[in-house]
């Protein structure tokens, strides 16, 4: 009897062990409080970090001491430093320093990319018939985001700044003339900075293939496993489609972007593996 009442308390110790250690993953924190982009990655890191906590155990997510920027935060993430994961737009030289969990986060809409513009300026894009009439303008864009390479490469002109913020600004004060927004986007980010007088154009339309994943350290293949585990029994059952089509980020897409009815310009995206 002592020698089953001995089994019993060591196999009890060893699950808690197991299912004791709970799992941080540290995750960047947003640019500034008007950043609203990171919502979305968020919620789809904890459904699949939700759907494995049977055999993995629980975990808890925590932001990043300091706001990063793109550049930084995969800097940090090659150096296994600050941050555990971050979700960004493929690249051969992303796939090359990390380790990418290839599953599409946002089923390829970050490669539609419709405008911020300056109110009163909508007439000027209604014109827009073409791609070479659309290059007679100049976009902005983040520095260290693989959109502004690939807007170049296909010979569109193009403002940047390290600064997310900084962009809204830039705009208004027209240092550029439209700034393209992955099509979940940009209703948030003008409803952020209202006293910009912004709004999101109706007509015209970029596309290009550029799928988001997440990406982990090469050294971490523990996580990977386990978030591509939790995808993949998220999208048999249901719930990752449930989060795409209902999470308040994407909701306004599917009411307001009217992707059927632009012009759309495709180019060429020379940075996918």
């Amino acid at each position: 009897m002592k020698l089953l009442i001995i089994f019993i308390v060591i196999n009890l110790c060893n699950a808690s062990t197991v299912f004791g250690a709970e799992l941080e993953v540290r995750h960047v924190r947003p640019e500034s409080a008007t950043d609203q982009r990171h919502e979305y990655y968020i919620s789809m890191l904890r459904l699949a970090l939700e759907k494995t906590k049977d055999i993995d155990g629980e975990f808890r997510l925590v932001a990043s001491k300091t706001h990063m920027f793109q550049s930084r935060g995969l800097e940090q993430l090659k150096k296994n430093k600050s941050v555990d994961i971050i979700w960004t737009m493929t690249s051969k030289k992303r796939e090359a320093e990390l380790l990418p969990i290839r599953i599409p986060l946002l089923k390829g809409l970050l490669g539609h990319r419709i405008f911020i513009i300056r109110k009163g300026e909508e007439s000027r894009f209604l014109r827009i018939n073409t791609l070479a009439e659309l290059k007679q303008l100049t976009a902005g864009q983040g520095s260290d985001w693989p959109d502004t390479q690939i807007l170049k490469t296909n010979g569109i002109k193009v403002v940047s700044s390290v600064n997310y913020d900084d962009l809204f600004e830039m705009l208004k004060y027209k240092r550029f003339d439209y700034f393209p927004r992955g099509v979940n986007e940009p209703w948030a980010e003008v409803k952020a900075h209202q006293n910009s007088k912004l709004m999101v154009e109706k007509t015209l339309l970029l596309h290009y293939p550029a799928p988001i994943y997440f990406f982990v350290n090469k050294e971490n293949a523990n996580l990977a496993h386990r978030l591509e585990r939790g995808l993949r029994i998220a999208l048999k059952d249901g719930s990752f489609e449930q989060v795409f089509r209902h999470h308040p980020a994407n909701r306004e897409v599917f009411d307001l972007a009217n992707i059927k009815t632009r012009k759309i310009f495709k180019l060429h995206n020379p940075l996918l593996p």
